[in-house]
């Protein structure tokens, strides 16, 4: 297939194709950006191999040559070599395998049920509310949701969003509640250091040294106050009983 690429023909800026998911949707980017270009089924089959990489490009590459008469030729070869990656079809009953976990919010519940419903084609409105309230768990908005069954998309969305802000409100009561948090204890100490004197004042500057041992001082004190002797210490077990201090 022969042609001539304009000088100003954009290749398409999409994610390469390596293989490993739906081919379907690679081809499906291609065309739309290719469209815009208003470009030649020639210069389709010239850009294509541009999107390819690892072993989308092996595949391309090992290909007889004149074996491709047309891009959709080349469509449907890519489309049979890679169906194995093809996304499977989703149906409603995939809607009951999703459940709100015992910890998980409303809004985390309701990202992953609207994203499986959007893989599945041509979903009822009955099926997507049954499916939603069967998966909810014990609550106020399943018994709210439960005694006034809703009739559309519309007014569950409405609903859904009132008891998140209300979920959501509700936490950011009780965060605001216990989130106070006190300093570290050693932080603390830290800082009451720093206004601590370093030094206990002396009331006096001079002081007459003794002569005389505190053991004698003590027996003064004892005969001149009329103070009675301190009781003996209580040894341990295991205690040296020999070493004592008369006036501990």
């Amino acid at each position: 297939m022969k042609a001539k690429v304009p000088k100003d023909f954009k290749a398409p800026d999409i994610t390469p194709y390596d293989g490993t998911s739906d081919p379907s949707h690679h081809l499906s980017n291609f065309r739309s950006q290719m469209y815009l270009t208003d470009a030649s089924d020639a210069i389709h089959y010239k850009a294509f191999p541009t999107t390819l990489t690892k072993t989308a490009i092996k595949w391309f590459d090992s290909l007889a040559p004149r074996s491709i008469t047309s891009f959709d030729d080349l469509a449907k070869k890519f489309l049979a070599r890679f169906s194995i990656q093809k996304d499977k079809a989703k149906h409603a009953p995939s809607l009951l395998g999703i459940k709100q976990g015992d910890r998980k919010s409303l809004r985390s519940y309701m990202e992953r049920f609207n994203k499986t419903c959007l893989d599945i084609q041509n979903l009822p409105t009955e099926a997507a509310i049954m499916g939603l309230i069967n998966g909810l768990r014990e609550g106020p908005f399943s018994h709210s949701i439960s005694k006034k069954y809703p009739t559309s998309l519309n007014e569950v969305q409405e609903w859904v969003e009132k008891y998140i802000n209300m979920e959501e409100n509700s936490r950011l009561g009780e965060t605001s509640k216990t989130g106070f948090s006190y300093p570290p204890r050693d932080k603390d100490k830290e800082s009451r250091k720093k206004y601590l004197p370093t030094e206990k004042p002396r009331k006096y500057h001079n002081y007459t040294p003794l002569r005389v041992s505190l053991v004698d001082v003590y027996w003064e004190i004892c005969n001149t106050e009329k103070t009675t002797s301190p009781r003996p210490i209580k040894h341990e077990r295991g205690e040296s009983q020999t070493e004592y201090c008369e006036y501990h």
